[in-house]
């Protein structure tokens, strides 16, 4: 069998750090004697290992993998740079050799990653590709949202008005370099509604938004944000356009047959705005025979207030009185869950929606936040107006374009404000211009042109301004501040103690909750439990309040971490978690009592530490119907430890269900039989046994100690590079013993949506340096999110 060629140019020296000065590196000095010699014996080491334990496979007679290592010089490393990034992302993992053949020793293993490391790290500080990223990215749904926000003061949903947005490499700010002609419409539409609403504008006619409540909520018990001895209903934020006369219009809950749910005996409904009660509405039965069947005529057709309201955000809700009377009891422990009349019937009314229409009636723009922040200046006089448009306008830009204004960039806007404002006055040439402002591309899209004169494939740093966007939607998932514009402005912000303080900064800023709801939502999986609906036959104490308890513990966890600065690795050992009284149940969490979410302390070995015993993430990865060790055991390989299976081939078989009446048999068991068939059992090797060692977790997160067919569950699993352990306790453990591995999966993911780019084996390097550097703070919050904005893929760029 042929041996490596282990030929060195020089030897192997200490790790080398990949960071900015990279672009110019200089040459090393040379090696001392006992330097020399040390990296001789090291190499020879190395060449032994790799033909011990490599070559045997992947060589060019058998070539394991399309890999023929026998026809690679490590001398070379740089001619085979991707092949040996690939190599060191599989030992690092321990998952190569595999299992079932002889392995080296801990040692072993780092004397090669050692020599691999440090040669792949030193080209790429000798020739650095910080990757490109798109010239024109389109701002994704939510940073235009958060733009807005606060570019405007203004807070908009923008789900009804722009398009859901693809995703990428797991996050939906990847790939937006298009703009479609429909697409553009939307754009134009939604800066017109919103430009409108900004300035306050009068409102052409009535228009109306309903607030439609899950009609799978459960509505017994006090809701946050509404006042104490009430329960169920719903509160959300309204944005009046105008001062003005509107009304505020209830539904009820109604069944198959229209009645109200839960309607038994007399209730009493409150309209609240603004936490003051508007009206209080008894609500009383009035059931009629109509045809076959009784149905509850005219209950709801007067839970209808109007009244005057000032333009702004206002806080609407509708609540219950809460009656003491109200418990339910009967022989069994009932069901948390209440919303279905056939399995879990409503024992009280429910709101069903909310219609806040108008105005029937207007009374000027009124005093808004959004107009405060347009309006820098009021003309005194006609003859003022075109200074204070130009002085309002220029404002406006220089933060929506996230740069210095231009005399061409405010003569465009100028000439929209002109022609609206000669018919319609001066706030109606600021609407107008700001309508202009919101469809440029210099707004809906991020822009990071090449140098001229750059000759292709060089490396270079991108601007101050540049990485000021980068840095705020990275954080922030919006639009930079003035602090930070004006810091990159006059060229500071690459002072690396500037950038530290900013990011510091940015991080403390609420803004930054976007990483929680944004980042983690995307990489967590938690924007998929709003299409989790479990099979209610089975799983009959399912609801929303559950499933919106689930996001909230984990975001709460994530954001835990990140306000108090703590290790990243808190996320799979916390020994805390949060919880409110409906998911501590469900959890069997004893003394926590209430609608508030709040820190408890978890126990020794307690199956619900960290991320891994949480009940979105054992949601998310499980079918309707049951438990999936595949899903479970791909989210871990993929979020937790970046080796992803292969896409599965066409035309896999589902497992085999069982006869109707017959219960299925164990998930290990019907596991081992999908995994004869040779072309599933390359991948289920690896993701089974990893996913199996949650099975004691059901398909909603519960614990259980027996399978459907009443068997003891066995939950033994393993890991690449493991010898196997037992249940999620040792999965968690698994996890920890290699926390770089983690750690460097987690900075990928963050590297992939700070940048809106796939990461790939030319990023490899910056990872590295990122997660020792990381390493030398115990991995917390903010030395990680430092070292990202530190490193050479967020401040540089590729050219084209």
């Amino acid at each position: 069998m042929t041996s490596v060629r282990l030929v060195f140019a020089y030897g192997v020296a200490g790790l080398v750090a990949l960071s900015l000065s990279a672009v110019h590196v200089e040459a090393a000095g040379p090696q001392q004697p006992t330097q020399a010699a040390s990296a001789q014996a090291g190499s020879a080491e190395t060449a032994e290992l790799v033909d011990q334990y490599c070559i045997r496979c992947h060589n060019a007679d058998r070539t394991s993998g399309g890999l023929a290592l026998d026809a690679m010089d490590l001398s070379s490393v740089s001619d085979n740079v991707e092949v040996w990034e690939k190599a060191v992302r599989k030992l690092r993992a321990r998952a190569m050799p595999p299992a079932n053949r002889p392995r080296p020793d801990e040692a072993g293993y780092e004397t090669i990653l050692a020599y691999l490391e440090s040669s792949l790290d030193r080209v790429a500080a000798t020739d650095p590709d910080p990757g490109r990223t798109d010239t024109f990215r389109r701002l994704n749904r939510t940073e235009y949202q958060n733009a807005i926000r606060d570019l405007l003061a203004l807070d908009v949903d923008v789900t009804a008005l722009l398009p859901r947005d693809d995703a990428a490499y797991g996050f939906d700010n990847v790939s937006l370099a298009g703009l479609s002609p429909t697409l553009m419409e939307r754009y134009l539409s939604a800066a017109q509604k919103i430009s409108r609403l900004a300035v306050g504008s009068e409102v052409p006619a009535p228009g109306s938004q309903v607030i439609v409540v899950p009609v799978d909520l459960t509505q017994e018990d006090h809701f946050d944000g509404l006042p104490f001895g009430s329960r169920g209903g719903t509160v959300f934020t309204h944005n009046f356009p105008t001062d003005g006369s509107y009304t505020i219009t209830v539904r009820l809950a109604r069944n198959r047959n229209e009645n109200v749910e839960g309607l038994t005996s007399p209730h009493d409904m409150e309209i609240l705005l603004d936490g003051e009660r508007l009206q209080l509405f008894p609500i009383v039965p009035n059931r009629n025979r109509l045809g076959g069947y009784y149905a509850d005529e005219g209950v709801d057709e007067g839970l209808e207030v109007q009244l005057p309201v000032s333009a702004g955000p206002h806080v609407v809700g509708v609540t219950f009185l809460r009656r003491s009377s109200a418990v339910f009891e009967s022989t069994r422990q009932p069901y948390q869950a209440r919303f279905n009349m056939d399995r879990h019937p409503r024992q009280q009314p429910a709101v069903y929606s909310v219609a806040v229409a108008g105005p029937f009636e207007q009374f000027g723009p009124g005093a808004t936040p959004s107009r405060d922040r347009i309006f820098t200046c009021s003309p005194a006089a006609p003859a003022d107006e075109a200074g204070c448009a130009s002085e309002i306008l220029s404002n406006l830009a220089q933060r929506a374009y996230r740069r210095p204004v231009t005399q061409q960039d405010l003569d465009v806007l100028l000439g929209f404000y002109a022609n609206a404002s000669a018919e319609g006055g001066f706030e109606a040439g600021i609407e107008m211009a700001l309508r202009a402002l919101l469809t440029s591309t210099e707004f809906i899209f991020r822009i990071e042109r090449d140098p001229d004169g750059l000759s292709s494939r060089t490396a270079y740093r991108i601007s101050d301004l540049e990485l000021a966007s980068r840095l705020s939607f990275f954080i922030w998932s919006s639009i930079p501040d003035d602090e930070l514009l004006e810091l990159a402005t006059s060229g500071r912000l690459t002072d690396p103690d500037v950038l530290d303080a900013q990011v510091r900064r940015l991080l403390a800023d609420p803004r930054a909750e976007a990483l929680t709801t944004n980042f983690a939502g995307q990489w967590l999986h938690l924007r998929n439990l709003d299409a989790v609906t479990p099979n209610l036959r089975l799983f009959p104490d399912f609801d929303d309040n559950l499933r919106q308890g689930f996001r909230r513990e984990t975001e709460m966890l994530f954001e835990s971490i990140h306000r108090e600065d703590r290790s990243v690795l808190d996320l799979i050992n916390a020994d805390y978690t949060f919880l409110n009284e409906r998911l501590a149940k469900h959890y069997g969490v004893p003394n926590v009592y209430g609608d508030r979410f709040r820190r408890v302390s978890l126990g020794p070995n307690s199956p619900r530490a960290g991320l891994l015993g949480h009940g979105s993430v054992l949601t998310v990865t499980s079918y309707a119907t049951r438990t999936s060790p595949v899903l479970r055991g791909e989210w871990i390989l993929d979020n937790l430890l970046g080796m992803p299976p292969g896409d599965p081939p066409p035309n896999v078989p589902e497992l085999e269900e069982p006869p109707p009446g017959q219960a299925p048999g164990s998930m290990r068991e019907r596991m081992i039989q999908h995994r004869v068939n040779p072309v599933c059992a390359t991948c289920h090797e690896l993701m089974d046994p990893a996913g199996l060692a949650m099975e004691n977790f059901d398909a909603i997160g519960r614990w259980r100690d027996n399978s459907e067919d009443g068997s003891l569950i066995d939950a033994s699993g393993s890991l690449p590079g493991t010898d196997g352990f037992e249940g999620v306790a040792g999965l968690r453990q698994a996890v920890l013993e290699r926390p770089d591995v983690f750690v460097g999966r987690m900075t990928e993911k963050l590297l992939t949506y700070g940048l809106g780019r796939g990461v790939d084996y030319h990023d490899a390097p910056a990872v590295r340096e990122i997660v020792r550097t990381a390493a030398e703070d115990d991995y917390s919050f903010s030395s990680l999110v430092l070292s990202i904005v530190r490193s050479a893929p967020f401040q540089m760029r590729r050219s084209q």
